[in-house]
């Protein structure tokens, strides 16, 4: 299993219309680095959830529940989605502020490629946010 984040301005869409979606493809990546990202998820893959621009804050787990396939919203080749499920809001969200502060998370791609909006996760960050927003192992 491998761990991700994606990034979401609340305003566009935000953790609590994706809980009322129940599901969404993953649509709109428009860099190639993301999209590579998007290709690499495997289904059963964890994904944490981050809003971009207003709350600046990780605030929920999501699945990849299908691999991808082209992007619906285009119908140039190179693009992509996944599609996803929310699986739980976090006990407590986790800001970039303390992300930022946690020498833990200084490699973290959040912080090192804070503009790219689909990233990896590697298991010790994903702990490491796991144990930040008081959820257990």
């Amino acid at each position: 299993m491998s761990y991700w984040l994606v990034k979401s301005e609340p305003f566009k869409y935000s953790w609590d219309q994706f809980v009322k979606d129940k599901i969404t493809h993953w649509d709109g990546v428009r860099n190639y680095a993301a999209r590579n990202n998007l290709r690499s998820m495997k289904k059963g893959d964890k994904v944490l959830f981050y809003h971009s621009n207003e709350g600046v804050e990780i605030i929920g787990i999501a699945q990849v529940v299908k691999e991808a396939y082209q992007d619906p919203t285009t119908s140039d080749e190179a693009w992509v989605v996944v599609d996803l499920k929310p699986v739980k809001r976090l006990k407590k969200a986790v800001p970039l502020t303390i992300i930022k502060s946690d020498a833990r998370l200084a490699s973290m791609a959040l912080v090192k490629l804070s503009r790219l909006s689909v990233q990896p996760v590697t298991k010790e960050e994903w702990e490491t946010v796991m144990e930040l927003a008081n959820e257990k192992k």
